[in-house]
């Protein structure tokens, strides 16, 4: 569904561009016009409303104990549905910019990364940085890079 990487920005009010081909996946193949975003592993995840509403569930869903509020605390609760614009952009809230160190202005570099079924949000140097880890941990796994294809 979602593909690619894309630099952008963030303008003074917090708001960023979606791609255009993500907008229009979102809105022909599940009907979603809202993004859930909330924070994971130091960037961002935008999740269409659809597959976050069940996310959430599950996570609610989940016997009380340790798991359950750490997914609540973590990622449920400072969940936040941002609605698109007419120009395609989102409103990203203050206390997520803060967590993935996105300040606002033009000179603010982003990294908008498909993940197949959500999106990511980056500050490109954080980006640049879990990229190499990635790299790094499948660097040694090369049977199984073949396996898949790679």
């Amino acid at each position: 569904m979602f593909c690619g990487e894309f630099n952008n920005t963030v303008d003074l009010k917090g708001r960023v561009s979606i791609p255009a081909e993500f907008r229009e996946t979102l809105l022909s193949s599940l009907g979603d016009e809202v993004l859930s975003v909330t924070k994971n592993n130091g960037g961002l995840i935008a999740y269409p409303l659809s597959r976050w509403q069940k996310i959430r569930q599950k996570v609610i869903d989940l016997p009380t104990g340790p798991d359950r509020t750490d997914n609540m605390r973590t990622r449920i609760s400072p969940a936040k549905e941002c609605r698109f614009d007419k120009q395609g952009r989102i409103q990203l809230p203050q206390a997520l910019r803060e967590y993935a160190e996105i300040k606002t202005g033009t000179d603010t570099d982003i990294v908008i990364v498909g993940m197949f079924d959500k999106i990511e949000i980056w500050n490109r140097q954080k980006y640049a940085e879990a990229s190499r880890e990635s790299e790094a941990r499948i660097h040694d796994k090369e049977q199984f890079q073949a396996d898949l294809g790679f």
